[in-house]
């Protein structure tokens, strides 16, 4: 094993995804992102899908909701199709993921909500695909290249998409005036419970 040739490239890993995130930032239009964060505040119920690590990201959203008592899950692709689309109703929110936007799985949910009148959020690099041209906002994901050094798997994707929902769940707890207090009641475990709790 050439030790020196794999540590350079673990810390070119770190400096790839670092620079990943401005740029992903420039991508953001701070209408549609205002337009989304609207659209998750006043949503009775919130979905989100997606396959892969977009989707493993989707579910990490979908608690990050909940974290702010925005209830949310994560509908399976392969559930969507099965009836796990009846959790929505008109005037949900269904957040899509998808880098190329042209997921085959993800498009006959496109077309459910589209029918049923539930508010979609498409996050996309790709604003000419299939699932931005449907959804009512579309987030784009910028992304500079995966840290692998075939440029194949979803790793500077997932961090760029992660950032984006860690910045939707910011907003969130500003324009709904979340407060710790509220946190320290559903989050009683944990060292975080601990200390929230510790401090009333």
């Amino acid at each position: 094993m050439n030790e020196d040739r794999a540590w350079e490239i673990a810390q070119n890993a770190y400096r790839i995804e670092a620079e990943a995130i401005p740029y992903a930032l420039s991508g953001i239009n701070r209408i549609e992102f205002l337009k989304a964060v609207e659209a998750l505040k006043s949503a009775p119920r919130i979905a989100a899908s997606g396959c892969g690590h977009s989707g493993i990201c989707c579910q990490h959203f979908a608690h990050l909701m909940c974290c702010i008592e925005r209830p949310a899950r994560f509908i399976s692709p392969s559930e969507a199709t099965h009836g796990a689309t009846g959790y929505l109703q008109k005037g949900d929110v269904m957040l899509l993921a998808s880098r190329g936007g042209k997921t085959a799985e993800l498009l006959p949910i496109l077309s459910i909500c589209n029918q049923k009148g539930v508010t979609v959020i498409a996050v996309t690099e790709n604003l000419e695909s299939p699932l931005a041209k449907g959804a009512d906002i579309v987030l784009r994901m910028l992304v500079t290249k995966e840290v692998d050094p075939f440029n194949e798997q979803g790793t500077t994707s997932f961090t760029v998409l992660s950032v984006l929902f860690d910045a939707l769940q910011a907003a969130l707890i500003e324009v709904t005036g979340f407060q710790s207090a509220q946190f320290a009641l559903i989050h009683p475990g944990g060292a975080v419970g601990e200390r929230l709790n510790s401090i009333k």
